[in-house]
């Protein structure tokens, strides 16, 4: 899905759906974006397996997603969500700051992910990021997730990873690391010294090149390079 907001400024409004067996959760998050104009919570609901047809109902471009959930947990309806043509935009919903559910989440097309415990400004910030295409990630809990979690990088994953950024430029490695870092179009540009539609277009270039879907996924292939420190 192309992002739905520009540089700066809202197209229109931010369709959101939540996603969690917690009420209180779910509750507390439509009042939290009901202040924001720019974001509307259009849907809810308490389980996984209520997704596929919450989203074709009401064509949300971010889906909230909590990780466990009692009947279809949050890993199994991220798998089915993005693996739609032209999918919302998944952020995962957990209260780990390490949670082996999130990282395969991740891999298999989620944008990224969200503390629940999060301030607010941070979740606010988080779903616009994620509506304009940009990864919600925290590079240190992304680290501290890889380390903690998951299985140790197999030989046979860090070679792939290895042979698929050798397909980029140096310029477009530069941008890859930058994007593995966590930082937006913004910040990259100005790290880089290029403008925020340069960046775009050296992470558009990267995705079709490596054949991923998204910059968490490329994240996640700087990190299994062992690229990132």
């Amino acid at each position: 899905m192309a992002g739905v907001m520009g540089d700066g400024a809202a197209t229109r409004p931010v369709r959101v759906a939540v996603v969690d067996d917690d009420p209180l959760v779910r509750s507390g998050l439509r009042l939290l974006f009901a202040g924001v104009p720019d974001l509307e919570v259009v849907a809810e609901a308490a389980d996984g397996a209520d997704v596929p047809a919450m989203v074709d109902a009401h064509h949300p471009h971010v889906v909230l997603l909590d990780v466990r959930m009692p009947r279809v947990d949050g890993l199994a309806a991220a798998e089915r969500l993005c693996s739609r043509p032209q999918p919302p935009y998944v952020v995962m919903l957990t209260t780990f700051h390490a949670d082996a559910y999130v990282l395969r989440a991740l891999r298999v097309g989620a944008s990224g992910y969200l503390l629940k415990d999060a301030p607010p400004r941070e979740l606010i910030d988080a779903v616009r990021r994620a509506a304009s295409g940009e990864p919600i990630l925290s590079p240190a809990v992304t680290r501290r997730l890889i380390e903690q979690v998951a299985d140790p990088v197999s030989h046979d994953r860090r070679t792939t990873a290895v042979a698929l950024l050798d397909r980029a430029t140096g310029r477009e490695r530069e941008v890859a690391f930058a994007v593995a870092r966590g930082l937006s179009n913004a910040q990259i540009g100005a790290e880089l010294g290029m403008g925020v539609a340069t960046v775009k277009a050296h992470v558009s270039r990267l995705l079709t090149k490596l054949d991923l879907d998204n910059r968490v996924q490329l994240a996640l292939v700087v990190h299994d390079a062992g690229d990132i420190t």
